[in-house]
């Protein structure tokens, strides 16, 4: 079955699962490629009941979907798939959940990872231009199936602007109270 693009969260249900780390970390290690509650509970070091109870919350949103079957010992394992390649949302805090999770996925990797953070002066046309450069990159085909894999966070912001001070009550002068003196 074909991953759709990019969802967007925009059910109380999909706001509910994103919640919760460990449902972002799923949503990564399903980023690598289909998977059964096994193989995720090895790779996330977690316990199978533990994956098996987020991931039905992720089914129940619709952010995960079953994949396949395969026959071990004397049964059958459940393989699962994310039901988007990407998702988007606009909410504070889902984002802080996702970058919760994704530190802790950063902060796995092997080798040490390449982290940038820079601030730059730019116009709104060359801003413009490099949201649409990094949009490209975003949505560029997978590479060949048989490389490794890497993780690309990108993103381009504007801070929040510190609220300034009143240049008019910082003129007024100040005068002293009585018997201060």
């Amino acid at each position: 079955m074909e991953e759709d693009d990019v969802a967007a969260v925009a059910t109380p249900e999909q706001f509910k699962a994103l919640g919760h780390p460990m449902r972002h970390r799923l949503l990564f290690a399903l980023g690598q490629g289909q998977a059964t509650i096994s193989q995720l509970a090895a790779v996330l070091d977690s316990n199978k009941g533990n994956v098996a109870h987020h991931l039905k919350v992720l089914a129940g949103a619709g952010l995960v979907r079953a994949a396949g079957t395969r026959q071990v010992r004397g049964g059958t394992e459940q393989y699962y798939q994310r039901a988007s390649r990407g998702l988007t949302y606009d909410d504070a805090r889902t984002t802080e959940v996702a970058f919760h999770a994704l530190a802790a996925e950063i902060a796995a990797a092997e080798p040490d990872p390449f982290l940038v953070l820079r601030t730059l002066r730019l116009t709104p046309e060359h801003a413009t231009q490099l949201t649409a450069t990094l949009q490209d990159l975003a949505n560029q085909a997978e590479d060949a199936s048989d490389q490794s894999q890497y993780g690309l966070l990108l993103g381009l912001y504007q801070p929040a602007q510190a609220p300034r001070a009143d240049p008019v009550a910082s003129a007024a002068p100040t005068t002293a109270r009585p018997g201060s003196g």
